[in-house]
Order: structure tokens, then sequence, then C-alpha cells
């Protein structure tokens, strides 16, 4: 898929290792990566963006504005996009980038999409070449219209079988995670497919996708099927042609699992890959869980983590925070009674944001402090204090956790019918 896509926007075919130079469909940074870009625009000796409704500025990391600086940061990147005409969306209207732009319909099949972000990469669950990139990179983007791409060379990750009612994206990615490392991908491609990618919500294929650059990855792809062309068709800002792979592609080589033989998995500090079930992991004492991020704060997260709160209470002596993802999310998830749940369990639902996730503000962790997380990375530090600890799980993991005040397997904490519930 990925030269394939490169191939459908560049007067090249595409061969692996090939620099192409590429039409780009979409470029957007958010209110970290904003400022830079804007001042490398004008360093080059730009006056306007090539196209204001294929650019856009997101302020999610540090806003709702947690002090002066982030306050200034998000004045500059707001100022650029709105004297430049651009895709914005302020506080109370915007959401997490990676959630808001596919749902908003500007991430569509067969995109090259670039951001200033690294999850950027969530974007291939519709079955776009996204891909991060640095701001200055960014800037000649909104400039031109164009970028460069080396094409990269894939792996096949093929999910056979029917996962288990407890297993999830995340535990998905994560047992890939532990199988080839946080350098097995490196500017490679990732393609998924399989019986058991076949039969996953959207919110979950965003969820692997979103992770493929954990392992070094280029881009992480999923070839468009009816429910990913379904979910783009009802959302769509503009036309769209989706791209898939010959059928004779080669890769460089395929991963297989069998889904059903996955567990519920964690990630241990203090990396994506240092992985093990959940039921290995000892059970240690938790301080706070977090639910939410790009990585988990869709619906299906949400209605998860709500599902195994239901009627109890947070543990004592540990934080529960939830942040959906987008105010669609946020919306959708208090119509359904999922917030209620939330609160009435003794967590905190705060406004779609990044927050905790890289350490900015809504749950930053203190010195000796453990949490389980549905992010997508627990490096030292990466959400707070250097002597803290971050667990990555599922939703329904740090639910569970949330619950029991340690980390535990889903099933350890669930009734006996609750796997067979559909519904809250």
């Amino acid at each position: 898929m990925a030269s394939a896509i490169i191939a459908s926007h560049s007067a090249s075919e595409a061969r692996e290792g090939e620099i192409c130079r590429v039409r780009v469909d979409f470029a957007f940074a958010n209110d970290i990566t904003a400022p830079p870009a804007a001042a490398s625009f004008v360093e080059m000796g730009a006056e306007r963006v090539f196209d204001p409704e294929r650019c856009a500025v997101l302020p999610d990391h540090f806003t709702p504005n947690r002090d002066i600086a982030s306050a200034e940061q998000a004045k500059k990147g707001r100022a650029f996009a709105l004297s430049q005409g651009m895709l914005y969306w302020e506080v109370g209207r915007v959401g997490v980038e990676h959630a808001f732009l596919p749902e908003m319909g500007y991430i569509l099949p067969g995109d090259i999409v670039v951001g200033a972000d690294s999850h950027t990469c969530t974007g291939g669950a519709l079955g776009a070449f996204a891909t991060g990139m640095g701001s200055t990179d960014l800037a000649a983007a909104w400039a031109l219209g164009e970028t460069w791409l080396k094409v990269p060379p894939t792996i096949r990750v093929d999910f056979s079988g029917q996962r288990p009612p407890w297993v999830t994206g995340k535990d998905m990615i994560l047992s890939l995670l532990g199988r080839i490392g946080v350098q097995g991908a490196r500017y490679m491609a990732l393609e998924f497919g399989g019986e058991a990618i076949a039969s996953l919500p959207m919110d979950e294929r965003f969820t692997i996708a979103n992770m493929a650059v954990e392992a070094g990855a280029k881009a992480g792809l999923f070839a468009p099927d009816d429910a990913t062309l379904a979910y783009a068709a009802s959302r769509a800002r503009r036309p769209f042609n989706p791209v898939w792979p010959d059928a004779d592609a080669s890769y460089l080589r395929t991963e297989l699992f069998d889904a059903g033989e996955l567990v519920p998995i964690a990630a241990l500090p203090h990396s994506p890959d240092n992985v093990r079930p959940v039921r290995e992991c000892g059970s240690p004492k938790i301080d706070q869980v977090f639910i939410g991020s790009c990585t988990n704060g869709r619906l299906e997260d949400i209605a998860a983590a709500a599902r195994m709160i239901k009627g109890r209470r947070v543990a004592d002596g540990v934080r529960c925070i939830v942040i959906p993802a987008s105010y669609e999310v946020y919306n959708q998830a208090m119509d359904l009674g999922y917030l209620r749940i939330f609160t009435d369990a003794g967590a905190v639902v705060c406004t779609p944001t990044c927050g905790p996730c890289l350490g900015g503000h809504m749950g930053v962790l203190g010195a000796g402090e453990r949490c389980v997380s549905t992010s997508n990375r627990n490096f030292t530090g990466r959400m707070g204090s250097a002597q803290s600890e971050v667990i990555l799980a599922s939703p329904l993991t740090a639910a569970a956790s949330a619950v029991t005040g340690r980390l535990t397997d889903p099933r350890d904490a669930a009734s006996a019918d609750f796997f067979d519930q559909m519904e809250v």
C-alpha cells in the first residue's frame, strides 16, 4: 500500500528505496509544532499556504492553556492560521488531532497526509499514507503542497482467526511491539491484515495504526474495506480515491499472529516493547489510571471502560482520569450515560485534550507514582517526574486496574457474564 499510494501522488513508479516528490492532500500542526512551522514558513519567503482548506492548526496539547507559556504558544499558532485563512478550531470545538481530523473527514482513503506530530500515522487506519515530520518540513509542505518521501519497505502483519472479547486493538499492537521491538520497523511501513483485522471496529484500527510509530514505522496501513469506505464516505469533506496494494505485492517479511491465542497485554516501564501478559506482571499497586489520548480516547474505548467500572468505585488512593478524544466522543459518551458512570465511580472527566499523555497537564505524575495509561508511550518522565512509572494497557485493563488499585487483567475483575454484554 505504501508504494501504491506514493505512486498515485507522484510521477515516479515509487520503487522501494526511491525518493519521490509527492503531492500532499492534507498538512497540519498542533499548538506545540505550529509556531516553529509558522516561523520557518516566513523565513523561507513563503506568503500563502498552497490551499487553506487542506492546511490546519489544531490546539490540543497544552489546551485549555496550562500556563502563560502555553497560552503564548497557542496564540502564535492561532494568529498564523487565521492570517492564512487555514482550518482552525478553538478550544471547545477541537479535539485531539489524530482523533478529530478523521472524524471531521479531512483524512481520507488514498491520501498522503503529513503532520508535525509523530502519531500522524493514525490516519493509516483509513488507508491513507499518513506520516509525521518536523515543523520545517511541514512549513515547506504548507507552502508548496508537496514534499518528498523515500518509499519504505513493508512488513505485512496478519492476525488470523477471531480475537477473544477481552482482547482489544491495543493488545494486538502491543503484542507486535513485544515481538519486533521499538526499532523493528524503522523507516518501514507496517501493513495490517487478516481475518481478525477485517472484523475489527474502526476505533480499534485507529489504535493499531497510531502505535505503528512505536516500532519506528513510517506508516501503519490498513487496506480500505467496506467498513473503511463507509466511515470515510459518511464524513468526507472532499472527493477521495482509495488505493489498494497489488495482488502480487511483495513484502520484506510477514509477521503472523493467531488472534485467538492473544491475551490482555501490558507494556511495563520504560518502553512500549517491554511487554508481557497482564497476569504475569505481578499486580503492582498503582496511583493513577488515565483513559484517553489519540490512542484510546474514542467511543469504543470509553464504552469498554464504562462497562468495566459501572456500579463500582475507583479504589481508595487511586486517581482515575478520563479524557474523551473529541467532542463527538464526549457528547456521545454523555448521551449514553458513560460519563455519569465514571463520575459516580469517583473518576474525573476532562475536556478533550492530550493532557497527561505527554506530561502536559490534567494528570502529571509525581516522584514514585505509577500510572496505568491507555496512551502510547511510557518513556522515563513521559507523564511527569523522571522517578514515576507508566504502564501501557487497553481501556479494559486500565478500568479493571482503577477499581482494584493494582494492575489487573480485565478477566480477573469482570463478572462471569461481562464479556457477553454488548451495552452498558
